[in-house]
């Protein structure tokens, strides 16, 4: 049970708005917090009322119990149930599959979606190739009750392996990781055991809502193969592969995901 896990199950998560325009809303990736998004946030605020949530567990924010992608889409739509009409909805990693849920659950409420660097399953299996074993996941979870300092860090430069702006971004990410304080580490492991299980091929082939997929050509958490899956998988998605970012693309490769990110907006 997560250090947080006594919390009023109501309590609403943390969101930080600014901008004007119609609705745009920020969902992080594992063991971060929406801050990590304040790069964006300028450029972004002058097209959108942006919304940045700080998954339940994760920055400002109380847990959840049970810890489910149900949960977690529930406590969002909760978040922001006071803006009106229909949301665009920006999920990374995590954030992505968070997004997913809530888009398959609530079609009406979430209108278009932007996922970046996100996967319907990130474990490997006899018929999904495009992910990591299930048994370096583990690792991770075994190591966070011994050193989840370190065990982040270590997913952190996990996320920047390989990109030609690995070192630059690793620091942006170190820098902005405990900016709101420590994680619960038991949020983190429950957050954990559900990247762990989640599976929503099923669920992204039933998303009807148009979708920008971001993908980086050497992403080594989130392989390529598995945005170019879902891309093709979900009705009315495409596809940007960043071919030089890994699992951060909107901080490495800023202009390349700005443009992407632009002329989705701009197809309407």
């Amino acid at each position: 049970m997560s250090g947080l896990a006594h919390a009023a199950r109501d309590e609403r998560p943390h969101v930080e708005s600014v901008g004007a325009g119609p609705p745009l809303v920020l969902l992080h990736g594992w063991g971060m917090h929406s801050g990590l998004f304040a790069p964006l946030l300028p450029a972004l605020a002058r097209r959108f009322r942006v919304h940045a949530v700080d998954l339940p567990g994760h920055g400002h924010s109380a847990t959840v119990a049970p810890y489910t992608l149900d949960a977690l889409a529930d406590a969002v739509a909760r978040a922001l149930a006071a803006e009106p009409g229909p949301l665009a909805v920006l999920g990374w990693s995590f954030g992505g599959q968070v997004a997913m849920r809530w888009a398959a659950r609530d079609p009406g409420r979430v209108a278009r979606l932007v996922l970046v660097a996100t996967t319907p399953r990130f474990v490997r299996a006899p018929d999904w190739p495009h992910a990591m074993a299930g048994e370096a996941l583990a690792r991770f979870g075994d190591e966070l009750s011994v050193a989840w300092r370190a065990t982040l860090t270590r997913f952190l430069t996990l996320q920047v392996r390989g990109s030609d702006e690995g070192r630059r971004t690793l620091a942006q990410l170190r820098h902005r990781m405990l900016a709101r304080g420590d994680p619960a580490p038991g949020a983190l492991g429950d957050a954990l055991a559900v990247l762990a299980s989640a599976d929503l091929r099923d669920e992204a082939r039933s998303i009807r809502a148009p979708a920008l997929v971001v993908a980086g050509g050497r992403d080594t958490l989130v392989p390529a193969a598995a945005g170019e899956w879902l891309a093709q998988a979900m009705p009315r998605a495409r596809l940007a592969r960043i071919g030089d970012a890994a699992h951060a693309p909107f901080l490495s490769h800023r202009a390349a995901f700005d443009r992407a990110l632009e002329a989705f907006v701009d197809a309407g």
